[in-house]
């Protein structure tokens, strides 16, 4: 099952919504966010207590794969590990080119009705 998948652009409004999902019971490990800047993932990521997608979310040999691709090549990576067609991934990885942040919610099917 892939999971829930939202863009923003305001960094604020992507820290609000992970506080709702916390609020909510949603567990911070199925948490994780995306974007092109690793530093602005990293500080998104840190600030709002949620996951980058790192070696653990991915099998081994497209982790090893990723350290020596292309930034766009590794984020469509792992969105296709994450349960995402290479159409929908190459998508997000151009709206992520435009400076857009992904948020991604694992094992939940309620996250919809939690961000309205």
């Amino acid at each position: 099952m892939k999971p829930f998948i939202q863009e923003y652009i305001n960094d604020e409004k992507l820290k609000t919504d992970v506080s709702i999902l916390k609020d909510k019971g949603v567990n911070k490990d199925d948490v994780y966010i995306l974007s092109h800047d690793d530093d602005r993932t990293n500080r998104l990521a840190g600030s709002a207590e949620t996951n980058t997608i790192g070696i653990k979310e991915m099998d081994f040999g497209n982790a090893v794969g990723n350290l020596f691709n292309k930034k766009g090549d590794e984020l469509r990576t792992k969105l296709e590990e994450m349960g995402f067609s290479k159409a929908e991934a190459e998508k997000y990885e151009e709206d992520m080119d435009e400076g857009k942040v992904l948020l991604m919610v694992a094992n939940n099917d309620n996250v919809n009705s939690y961000l309205l």
